[in-house]
Order: structure tokens, then sequence, then C-alpha cells
């Protein structure tokens, strides 16, 4: 496995640089507004992805152990940077860059590598690893980033009306009671992880079609890259070197861990940059520089840690 090619990572990268596109020409040559779409995918499309992922998913204690643990790693990430940057970032760059540092591009760009590079058993572990990013994304890096705009109290209350929890919650309820979701309504949800892929490249793209010189701001970009392509993937290395001791690891687990590590920056730092106006403009320079990096720091990277890990 550590023959990863960067040709193999050209497909999902080229197909993502091509919604960010289309989403330029949306905002350069139709004047559409991005914030409603960016609403749209935090209020409606996300919950009933997620909701669709877990039922899909089969949650087993297991499964959840792995979801939760990348949770918790994420939001002690970013409350580690949060406290870190406060004080050399502006609130809302410090707020931004809080919430990207414990999160990555582990759906729109993660799941077509992971499904490339891992067998069907490493790729529900990759799923399970990703949704626990993403509940990071909707419950600590939400608050983390409302905090470079509202007080505690307002922060809390926005996370309280956010529906993915609720939907995270609502398909544990349903597994644990065995109720089983319609196959009408199963096939009906799955247009919503295609769409939230597309609307959620094509928002980085809307943002950028309004970004001017002025927003360049390479400190943040820096700290940004830094914190994605250094503490991660060195995060994720020592998390299965550590793991390899305490337990047997199998290689898909070891897989995905490490892969998680290795995304690029996650483009819901543009969706909810956007919904709490912070500083999108500066997230999507950003997202855009990761992404763009990906097809060589992802085989780099990982022919690496591979060798290292046991994995050859």
């Amino acid at each position: 496995m550590n023959g990863i090619e960067p040709g193999a990572l050209m497909g999902p990268l080229w197909t993502l640089l091509a919604f960010v596109g289309l989403g330029w020409i949306a905002a350069r040559r139709l004047a559409v507004d991005p914030r409603p779409i960016a609403t749209l995918l935090i209020y409606l499309i996300a919950p009933i992805t997620v909701f669709r992922a877990l039922t899909l998913g089969g949650p087993t204690p297991e499964y959840l152990l792995l979801t939760f643990a990348l949770f918790g790693v994420s939001s002690l990430v970013a409350v580690a940077m949060q406290r870190l940057t406060r004080r050399r970032f502006e609130t809302q760059e410090s707020a931004l860059l809080a919430f990207s540092s414990g999160t990555g591009n582990t759906g729109y760009f993660g799941l077509p590598v992971a499904l490339v590079l891992l067998p069907p058993e490493g790729v529900t572990l990759y799923l399970f690893c990703m949704l626990g990013v993403t509940l990071y994304e909707f419950t600590v890096g939400f608050y983390l980033s409302a905090r470079g705009q509202f007080s505690i109290r307002q922060s809390l209350v926005r996370i309280t009306r956010l529906p993915l929890v609720y939907a995270f919650l609502a398909a544990l309820l349903a597994s644990a009671i065995g109720l089983e979701v319609p196959g009408a309504m199963i096939d009906g949800m799955a247009v919503f992880p295609a769409t939230y892929t597309l609307l959620g490249m094509m928002i980085i793209g809307m943002t950028l079609g309004r970004v001017s010189f002025r927003e360049l701001d390479l400190r943040f970009i820096g700290a940004c890259v830094a914190i994605r392509y250094g503490l991660w993937p060195l995060l994720m290395l020592f998390a299965v070197l550590g793991l390899q001791q305490l337990m047997p690891l199998s290689v898909e687990l070891a897989m995905a861990l490490l892969l998680i590590g290795v995304v690029p920056m996650a483009a819901n730092v543009v969706v909810v940059a956007m919904e709490l106006g912070i500083a999108a403009e500066k997230g999507a320079l950003a997202v855009l520089v990761t992404t763009l990096a990906a097809p060589l720091l992802i085989p780099l990277y990982l022919g690496l840690m591979l060798p290292l890990v046991g994995i050859t």
C-alpha cells in the first residue's frame, strides 16, 4: 500500500475543483448569494446526510467508539488551538482557525480517496471516524466559531438550534430500539450526500468569487497549513503507533486513521464561516491552498507513514 501515486487522487481532486469553479462562475456571472446555500447545508442537507449514513452503517458499540474518539480528539485540538491563537490573531480569525484546526475534508475529499485505497470494511471504519469529525464541526467547532461573533449564551443557543445533533441522536435511537427506516425513505435520501458535496465545494468558489487581494493573509493561511499538514499527520501517526502498543490494530483501521490525518482543510470551514459571518474569504483561500496541495502531500505522507506502522 505504500506505492500510492498522486494520479490516484487526481480524479477526486479535479471533480472537487470543478465544483469550486462552478461556484466561482455562479458568484461572478450570476451574482448568486452563497449565504442561503450555507444555511441550507447546515440546517437541512448535512443532518439528512448524517442520518442516512448512520442508518446504513449499522452503528455498533465498536464503530461508535471510533466516532466519539475522533470527536474527542478534534475537540481537544480545537480548544488547544483556540487558547494558543486568541492573542496572536484577531477575534474572528482566531475563532475560524480554532474551528478549522479540529476538522478536515474527511467527507468531500477524504471519502472518495478512502473508496480508492480501502476495502469495504476499511471504508466503514473510515465513515464512522468521519462522523466523529462531522459531529465536532456542528457542536464544539460551531461554538468556537460563533464565539468570534457572539456571546457565550448566544453561541450556545445557536448550537441548540442545529438539527445535525438531533439527526445523529435520532439515528442512534432508531438503531437501539430496532426501528427499521423504510427502504423508500432511504432511497429518497440517496441524493443528499452528492448534494452535500456539490454545494459544499461550490460555496468555496462562490466565496472566492468575492475575494480581493486584501483578503490574502499569508500568516493566517500559513497557520492553517501548518495545523492541517503538520500537526494532524503527526497526531494520527502517534495515535496508530500508540494503539498498536495497546492492542491488535487492523490494517484497515490504521489506514483509516492515517487518512483522516492527511486530508486537506474542510470545506465546512467556509460553510460555517459564511453562516456566522466570520472571515469566510480568508477561510476559502486557505481551503483552496490545502486542497491543491493534497495530490502531492497525501501520497508523500502515506508513503512515509505506512512503513512506520508496519503496513507494506
